[in-house]
């Protein structure tokens, strides 16, 4: 199986939806700005690994965890990928693809903007860390949403 979290930039509410969903990050309470910092790909992700899937963990289900900066492009990336594991496995069973998008609120987008793409990080990553912090609960509500469809295929 495997599990690929995507939004357009790929660097904050894709790693902290895959951090969760591979249990590094809690359900329960929302992460310090440490915690959050302290991630891999957290607001690190460079303009060379746009469009590949970067490798995050394994979960409780042996579920290969994965995100993907994907730009404005899902019409596009997405069923490229779906039929690429279909022609792999011979079935688009196994597959589960989230956007991450949905949670992605004002400060993100602005944080997030002037850390990647203007490299004002002393000034973004403040930013896009608080607009994490608030938009949490909402991606917490997607990766549910993720491992509750994972076991009832598992069923």
């Amino acid at each position: 199986m495997i599990v690929i979290y995507h939004d357009v930039g790929g660097a904050h509410s894709t790693a902290v939806a895959a951090n969760i969903h591979i249990n590094k990050l809690p359900t329960n309470r929302i992460p310090s700005e440490s915690e959050l910092l302290n991630l891999p790909t957290f607001d690190k992700i460079e303009k060379e690994q746009i469009g590949r899937l970067i490798y995050i963990g394994e979960d409780e289900f042996n579920a290969k965890v994965y995100t993907l900066a994907r730009k404005y492009n899902p019409e596009i990336v997405i069923p490229a990928i779906k039929d690429m594991y279909s022609i792999l496995h011979e079935s688009s069973n196994g597959i589960f693809i989230a956007d991450t998008k949905p949670a992605v609120n004002l400060l993100m987008n602005i944080g997030g903007y002037a850390s990647r793409k203007l490299h004002f990080v002393s000034l973004g990553r403040p930013i896009v860390t608080k607009g994490a912090q608030q938009a949490y609960m909402d991606i917490v509500n997607i990766v549910k949403g993720v491992k509750n469809n994972i076991r009832n295929f598992r069923v």
